[in-house]
């Protein structure tokens, strides 16, 4: 096993590639650095949506099993998302302090609403 892990050290550490038992092979010599594109990808465009032939007759193209399924779970799991969007709890935590800051006062027999004085400015 120290030898495999050596063995593999020493190749991360000279940046050469096992080709087979015997022999390795730098890899600048097998084309400079690599990487993860493979090479150019093109399909030639063919002017078919998802690569199906359009009916001969005109009509619509018959439905897959999956799809009405698809559809209606899609479309089902949106609405129960936004049901339950709409109808969460308030977890505010400026709320929560105001509510309590409430009860505090009202429990204490003090008044929750402010009621300004005769002699201020502020006008009723």
């Amino acid at each position: 096993m120290a030898s495999a892990r050596t063995g593999l050290l020493r190749a991360i550490k000279h940046r050469t590639i096992p080709i087979n038992s015997h022999s390795t092979v730098s890899a600048v010599a097998l084309g400079g650095r690599r990487y993860a594109s493979q090479g150019e990808h093109f399909n030639e465009p063919s002017g078919l949506l998802f690569s199906e032939l359009p009916q001969k007759d005109g009509s619509k193209r018959p439905r897959e099993d999956w799809e009405l399924i698809w559809h209606i779970g899609m479309g089902g799991s949106i609405v129960l998302a936004t049901a339950i969007f709409y109808f969460r709890p308030d977890t505010s935590i400026s709320n929560w302090a105001l509510e309590e800051a409430k009860a505090r006062l009202e429990a204490r027999g003090d008044s929750a609403r402010y009621i300004p004085s005769a002699d201020s400015r502020i006008q009723r």
